[in-house]
């Protein structure tokens, strides 16, 4: 009897079913049993609303056409809102005049520096060119209604646009942008003034105006400089030069070239301050703003000149 209770004594004890008891002491951890966890429970998507459901997702070429295409959207929607600002407030009081010939002065005074040297190289390079290239077939003589006829129709308003619009229109979303960054433009909205007639209008005005004159000097600076390069180098003299450039040139050639350069002014005021305007994230942000006006200014007036070309040939048409 003695032997049969030692054994039941040393036998282990049978398991349970029951959960162990949570202990009161330091660093123990109470473990749920299973069937307490709760279950988690799947929704059909049938069941879920129509707008929290994932869309199909583009692949990264698609994906980063499609913000392109939106940012460029964007950007001409505030671009025509800017341009109806600025058009709007021209019939506005106060008229903006001082404010205008300050910016005439240093958008155009400013400029005639590099409009006349770069004038006068290309008139040198293009007097060399097509000198040699004419001397070939002997007809030099047809060297300066060559010159006289691209630089008048072609050159010298659409090089010096595009030479100038890249020192105006950095100078200009420079200006704009540091005042953006430093939140003057928000305390002109504060004074009540609106700053598309303070900041926009004068520029765009001076521009306009400037560009014809800065054409007009680089054309009389590219004639010069080809017809010197001519009488120097090819033996052609000065007064045959300007004779043959001058007959081969009518009214209506320089026409064509000088009233493309307004729609050049207006090109580069209005991407310079659009730019500017929407200057962000201190001087790393005008840096941006600058580089991209000064891109954007050459390729639009490009493309400008392009149609604008088209219109004056089914206006003027030449005979």
């Amino acid at each position: 009897m003695t032997t049969d209770r030692k054994r039941l004594l040393a036998a282990p004890p049978p398991a349970s079913n029951s959960p162990p008891a949570a202990s009161s002491g330091v660093g123990s951890t109470s473990v749920p049993p299973q069937s307490q966890q709760p279950k988690p429970t799947s929704v059909p998507p049938q069941s879920l609303p129509p707008n929290s459901l994932p869309g199909p997702q583009l692949p990264p070429l698609l994906a980063r056409l499609n913000e392109t295409a939106v940012a460029f959207v964007e950007h001409l929607g505030q671009f025509g809102r800017m341009t109806w600002g600025a058009l709007k407030s021209m019939f506005e009081r106060p008229l903006e005049i001082r404010s205008t010939l300050y910016q005439m002065e240093a958008l155009g005074v400013r400029s005639a520096a590099i409009a006349s040297v770069t004038a006068l190289f290309v008139g040198m390079v293009m007097a060399v060119q097509f000198a040699i290239g004419l001397q070939k077939f002997g007809g030099m003589e047809y060297t300066g209604r060559i010159i006289g006829l691209s630089f008048s129709r072609e050159l010298a308003p659409t090089l010096t646009a595009v030479i100038v619009g890249g020192r105006i229109g950095a100078g200009i979303a420079a200006e704009v942008g540091s005042m953006a960054v430093t939140e003057q433009i928000d305390a002109i909205r504060a004074l009540g003034a609106n700053p598309v007639k303070k900041l926009v209008l004068p520029r765009l005005l001076a521009s306009v105006v400037v560009m014809p004159v800065l054409g007009a000097f680089a054309l009389v600076l590219g004639f010069g400089g080809a017809m010197l390069v001519c009488a120097t180098e090819f033996g052609i003299p000065a007064g045959f030069f300007l004779r043959t450039a001058l007959g081969s040139v009518t009214f209506m050639d320089y026409f064509s070239g000088m009233y493309k350069t307004p729609f050049f002014g207006a090109i580069i005021a209005l991407v310079g301050c659009h730019f500017g305007l929407i200057t962000r994230g201190g001087t790393e942000g005008v840096g941006h703003a600058t580089t991209r006006t000064v891109v954007v200014t050459s390729i639009a007036i490009l493309i400008a000149d392009f149609f604008l070309t088209k219109m004056s040939i089914l206006l003027f048409p030449t005979r």
